[in-house]
């Protein structure tokens, strides 16, 4: 008998939408009020100071609205689909970088960045259906799943950041959910199976890695952890080792180990 299809998740491109403009209006808050010396600090992201971060955070909305400001893609389905984008950035970096520092250099306001990115994101965002085709770094994606790819962009620099600046900017609910759950839906993909059980609560739980599968009671392979942590995991910024020796994460069972599949973007 052949296994059962699965099931990808939907997502409501209305609540991505407003989930993705309450985030950046947090981060908009957070920037506004930044210091001179504050702005100066490094990151954790290479030689990027917190002004670079800042103003790279505006391309997460921005890189929305330059894709529909251009034609539509020829043809109906999309070259990229949601769950695969997270392992479509690899081999980014330096592009992204040089965008970045040019995009800091260019606008010495970052209040009036984020303004002039807030507004065009709403003008054009709110017309255009879900499905609509987005031309975007990877390829063609849908609009619908290219908003919940801005979702982890948010949080994820959000909590670069926080870290940075020593900031306590607030995660939207719906924001982080998304981001969670995007990237939980990864991992069971690259690692198909049901033998490991990855619980985030409150927002996701997907399994994951060939093996016998687990169909009640107690998983005899169980993962958790809380969603921040998870996105740090994901995206490499903390390597699975430290999360556990930190206890950030809790594992158990012989097949409870995701180190050789983190991160899943890089």
């Amino acid at each position: 008998m052949p296994p059962a299809k699965k099931r990808l998740r939907t997502y409501d491109a209305t609540k991505t939408r407003a989930a993705v403009l309450a985030q950046f209006a947090h981060v908009r808050e957070a920037v506004r009020a930044l210091t001179p010396e504050q702005l100066a600090l490094p990151t954790r992201l290479g030689d990027w100071t917190v002004r670079e971060l800042a103003a790279h955070l505006t391309m997460a909305l921005s890189r929305v609205t330059t894709g529909l400001e251009q034609p539509g893609p020829a043809g109906s389905k999309p070259a990229l689909a949601l769950l695969e984008w997270p392992f479509s950035t690899a081999g980014r970096a330096e592009s992204i970088a040089d965008d970045t520092r040019a995009l800091a250099a260019a606008h010495p306001d970052l209040d009036a960045l984020y303004a002039e990115v807030t507004a065009a994101f709403e003008e054009q965002v709110p017309v255009v259906p879900g499905d609509r085709l987005v031309l975007t770094r990877a390829g063609t994606m849908r609009l619908g799943d290219f908003l919940v790819t801005r979702t982890v962009e948010l949080v994820a620099h959000t909590d670069d950041l926080n870290a940075a600046a020593g900031l306590d900017i607030p995660y939207d609910r719906q924001a982080l959910a998304a981001c969670t759950r995007l990237l939980a839906d990864a991992l069971a993909d690259k690692a198909p199976g049901g033998s490991v059980e990855v619980r985030i609560p409150p927002f996701a739980v997907v399994q994951c890695i060939g093996g016998p599968r687990h169909t009640r009671g107690t998983p005899p392979n169980v993962v958790e952890t809380g969603p921040l942590v998870w996105m740090r995991l994901a995206t490499g910024r903390t390597p699975w080792a430290r999360a556990l020796d930190a206890a950030e994460v809790g594992a158990s069972g012989e097949r409870a180990d995701l180190s050789t599949l983190l991160p899943l973007m890089s």
